[in-house]
Formats: structure tokens, sequence, C-alpha cells
């Protein structure tokens, strides 16, 4: 995969987060998120490149732009998978809260899991940790197993869960070991990635949030060295039909992260909302700044790039 597409996808980050950042806090999220959504659509569309979306808005009924399976580029060029997420924490965006991302995961052609939008039970990781993981394995045993690859004691673990009543026996469990928690309200794809940054004080990500999300973090983890697990939660039959229809044969399968996120993958990031994972859109007089991060897994390359950016030298989003 063209290492150069890494840098034509940041601006489309850029141009999901400055438009859903107008609506920070005005309390709308459908209004905040259609903002990124249309940007990034528009801003696909000017890259060369023959694009197909099967992590995204949801099915096509259900949303008319950046729907799974949809076409976006200009056609010409390499064959890529997007999965991604306009405005992740809508609800942080429009609280004014904080850790909201516009965020793309990219793969060539079929290596990413047709995940349904279904629940999914997750474990991550960063390097140091990353062979100690196994979602197999009660949560009490994956943190002792953890805190001895780190060399800390256990007590000394941060664990990442989503504040959610179908929790409540996995915090039970957790607080029993010793270890400490950060309850989070939205955004476990951003949650995910803080445990390979090593100054976010995040060790652990543990619990049920979205399967389409645990694919996109999956990505970016890849190009970080560190490990991500999922397993399939289906409410419903439905769901479960839904799944077997997008190709995964076994509901209860745990999914390593190279069966997530195969071959080459580049992943791309913008703040939205200031949080631990990247600083927020700033406005200034005529234009805005801009934090995002940009990752390959072929080359473990990390870029941080600041962006500052004119509205009289850029096209309307």
């Amino acid at each position: 995969m063209d290492r150069n597409y890494a840098m034509e996808f940041v601006r489309v980050t850029e141009m999901a987060a400055i438009e859903s950042a107008r609506f920070m806090g005005r309390g709308d999220e459908k209004q905040a998120d259609q903002a990124a959504v249309t940007a990034m659509r528009k801003m696909f569309n000017s890259i060369d490149f023959d694009g197909r979306v099967v992590i995204g808005e949801g099915e096509r009924d259900e949303a008319p732009m950046l729907y799974i399976g949809e076409k976006v580029g200009t056609g010409k060029g390499a064959k890529l998978d997007l999965a991604l997420d306009p405005l992740e924490g809508t609800t942080i965006c429009a609280n004014g809260g904080y850790n909201s991302i516009a965020v793309i995961a990219i793969a060539e052609e079929g290596n990413f899991l047709h995940a349904p939008d279904t629940y999914m039970e997750k474990i991550a990781v960063g390097p140091d940790a990353a062979n100690a993981i196994d979602l197999s394995r009660t949560a009490s045993e994956n943190l002792r197993e953890v805190a001895k690859a780190k060399k800390i004691d256990i007590s000394n673990l941060t664990v990442m869960i989503l504040d959610r009543p179908r929790h409540s026996e996995l915090i039970k469990e957790v607080r029993a070991t010793g270890a400490r928690i950060h309850l989070i309200g939205d955004g476990d794809v951003s949650a995910a990635i803080s445990t390979c940054m090593p100054h976010s004080g995040i060790d652990v990500l543990m619990g049920i949030g979205g399967a389409p999300e645990g694919v996109i973090a999956a990505a970016a983890i890849r190009c970080l060295g560190g490990n991500f697990q999922g397993r399939l939660k289906p409410r419903k039959q439905e769901e479960i039909d839904r799944a077997l229809r997008m190709g995964v044969k076994d509901v209860h399968k745990v999914w390593q992260i190279e069966e997530l996120a195969r071959g080459n993958v580049m992943f791309c990031a913008t703040g939205v909302t200031t949080g631990s994972f990247l600083p927020g859109v700033r406005f200034n007089p005529g234009g805005a700044e801009t934090h995002s991060i940009v990752m390959r897994s072929e080359t473990s390359t990390i870029r941080e790039i600041r962006a500052v950016h004119r509205f009289d030298k850029k096209p309307t989003y």
C-alpha cells in the first residue's frame, strides 16, 4: 500500500474533525455526526483510489452517508477497504466532553473482518504486555499475567472500562484484584489505543463495546505493537443471522488482532475534542488548528501532525 495514502487520508480526518467540532457542546449528536460524515465523504471523493467502506455508519437503508458497502474515491488507483468512524464519541462531542475523534483505518482489499453491528467483548494492551492476554481467561487471570509481564504489582495497573450496567460484574472482579479502574462514558477506540501510549496511564482495556469499533482499534494497535482480542456478543438472533450473512462462521470465536486487521494497515485520527489521546480542534479568527496521528503497520512509523488551516484557502465542507 502506497505510503503517500497516509498523508492523503489524514486530510480526511482533519476536515471531519473541524466540521464536527463546530457543534461541540451544543447538545445535538445527529448534527455533529452528520457534519463529520459529510466532510469525510467529500474529502474521500477527492482522492485517487478505489475504496469500499467495510466498517461504517450502518447498513445502506439506515445511513445515507458512508454506509457499509459504499464505494468512495475517484475509482482510480489501489483497491482499499476502509473501517471508519467519522465522529467516534458523538455524545462526548455533543456534550463538550473529552476524547472524541475522527478516525479511519485503511487496508488492502479483503483484509478487514466484516464485523456486524453488534457488541464485542474486548481486551487490549500495549507492547510490553502483548503476549500476556487471552480473552478465554477470566479478567482476574489476565490482569495477573499483564502485571507479571509489565513487572509491576497488580495494584499499579489501571484498567479502562466503559461505564455501563452490563459491566457491573466485571468491575467487581477487577476491584477484587486490587487493580485501579478508569470508567469512561464513550469512545472505546481511543481508549484501546491509549493502552499503547506510554504516558496515558492506562494499562488495559476490558469490557464489551461495539464490534465495528473493535476492528478499527485492532488496526491502530497493530501499528503500535500492542495486542487486541475480541469475541462477538450478539444480543439477539437477528444479530447472529447478520453475522453469519457477513461471513462470520463462529460467533463465539476469539478473534486475534491479525484476523481482525490483516496485512499492511494504516490508521489516521484527528482530535475533535481534547483528550488524553489527542488535543481537540482549536478555532481562531479565519481558521483552525488540528492535531492528528498517522500510523503504518508496515514500518511502525508514527507521525504526530499539527496543522494550521486557513478557511479562505480551503473548499467548504
